[in-house]
């Protein structure tokens, strides 16, 4: 039975599909290939790092084995099921694997971001796409037309109603994310614009996320960007099958805008404007600490002010003029951020990470431990860290950093960190982005030679046949 589809202008929905099925490889301009290159060397980087975490391990406990599809740094096993034809030696299905690569990608925090969102694309993104070419058979021209258009749908959809999603409770990576990952898993395959538009309506139910994590420290929030991934498959598939969801899933009035983020009015001038022409992931950031995005540039700050010099013993009390957005997330409670009760948990802590790279001169994996969670040096000087409102901050348009040290001879520091280090003022290089990625290889007990082998082979990735190279990435 078809859904009756009265003639009309074209909702959001219909535009967006319309631009994802006109999108072509060669279309793509080479520097938006290269970000893709470096979501896709990111990602893999990240997932290989919380391999071994107990997060990972959970996940790999919720999911079917011996499908077509890689996990990255972990072997499938035996099938559950009689052998199909599109299945591969040692992999999970296509929603298993997705749900694990996004879950261990976005797991430390440490993926990249965009300014505006904030989202963080690539954790999204990445694990569906690859999920989905995998399953299918398809080539790295069709990974990257979807990890370019995911990102680019993702970070449009951020800037329609900016911080209104927070507000309400709820993650917009694990929201939008969840249409962004339909859109590029549905672009991958070609879908024809009538099911894409359905496609991105069925996500809109498919979406969820709450930020109650932050409560406790709880893993919740690890999961979102894996869900979305794997439910953005799903949303795709369903689609392609022939079921049907509402085109007016975006500005409805029961739509995703009214249901996340209802204290804005949804400016779709942000989402449509230039869509096909001006690409917005080019500015995607790449993180230099493993830790909430907008806390970043007060950690550089931090660490501007030791170098100066400075002991923490010299310091009587800091403070750090901040974005009223940014303040129930990171800043408040302020006795829990000052003290948070787990190493998740003090990743979203402004106090805390600022005391870690004072002391460390990092905020890295090898930062967020047991250890240093309970260290009486990080949390003295922790304590010693405040926040006022500044109105004029440019959050979430731009994300700067602030600390104003008093110190106990009487004399004051001041230090500010303009813009995101790793974004578009400041990119990371291509070999600090290498450097990071086999860091974190390392760290998840790859060998250099195996994590060399995966990077080199990223560098042809949009140009092979298929993707059974990968096949070798999975234990």
């Amino acid at each position: 039975m078809t859904a009756h589809r009265p003639a009309t202008h074209p909702t959001v929905a219909e535009q967006v599909a319309a631009w994802l099925v006109a999108t072509t490889p060669e279309e793509i301009p080479i520097d938006v290939v290269e970000v893709a290159r470096r979501l896709f060397v990111d990602v893999a980087g990240l997932c290989i790092a919380a391999r071994h975490e107990p997060y990972v391990t959970a996940t790999l406990a919720a999911v079917d084995r011996g499908g077509a599809c890689t996990a990255l740094g972990h072997h499938g096993g035996e099938r559950l099921r009689p052998r199909r034809a599109e299945d591969g030696e040692g992999g999970f299905d296509v929603f298993g694997a997705a749900l694990i690569n996004g879950t261990a990608a976005h797991g430390e925090d440490y993926d990249d971001t965009f300014e505006g969102g904030p989202v963080h694309s690539g954790a999204v993104v990445v694990p569906a796409v690859l999920a989905i070419c995998e399953r299918e058979g398809l080539g790295g021209d069709r990974l990257l037309v979807g990890i370019a258009t995911g990102a680019e749908l993702l970070c449009r959809l951020s800037l329609v109603a900016p911080t209104a999603t927070h507000k309400a409770g709820f993650h917009p990576t694990a929201v939008f994310g969840t249409l962004a990952a339909a859109g590029a898993v549905g672009s991958a395959l070609r879908l024809p614009p009538s099911a894409l538009a359905s496609a991105l309506g069925i996500a809109g139910s498919m979406a969820s996320g709450i930020i109650e994590y932050l409560a406790e420290g709880t893993w919740t929030k690890r999961m979102h960007a894996g869900w979305a991934a794997q439910s953005g498959v799903r949303a795709a598939l369903m689609a392609r099958g022939g079921f049907v969801g509402p085109r007016t899933v975006f500005e409805g009035v029961h739509g995703v805008y009214r249901a996340f983020a209802p204290s804005v009015n949804p400016d779709f001038e942000h989402l449509l404007d230039g869509l096909g022409s001006r690409w917005t992931m080019r500015t995607i950031a790449f993180k230099p600490y493993a830790c909430g995005t907008m806390t970043q540039p007060f950690i550089d700050c931090a660490i501007r002010l030791a170098d100066a010099g400075i002991r923490s013993a010299d310091i009587a009390s800091m403070l750090c003029e901040v974005g009223e957005g940014t303040v129930h997330r990171l800043w408040e409670p302020l006795a829990a951020k000052h003290r948070p009760p787990t190493p998740y948990a003090a990743k979203f802590s402004t106090p805390f990470c600022m005391a870690l790279g004072f002391l460390e001169r990092s905020a890295g994996l090898a930062q967020f431990t047991e250890t240093r969670l309970h260290d009486p040096e990080v949390l003295e000087l922790a304590a010693k860290i405040r926040y006022q409102i500044n109105p004029k901050d440019e959050y979430p348009r731009k994300f700067s950093g602030h600390l104003r040290a008093a110190l106990v001879d009487g004399t004051e520091r001041e230090f500010r960190q303009p813009h995101l280090r790793g974004g578009e003022q400041e990119p990371l290089s291509g070999a600090e982005l290498e450097k990071k990625f086999l860091n974190n290889a390392i760290h998840g007990g790859w060998s250099p030679a195996l994590a060399e082998r995966l990077l080199h082979l990223s560098r042809d990735l949009f140009s092979l046949p298929n993707l059974d190279a990968l096949h070798e990435f999975r234990a």
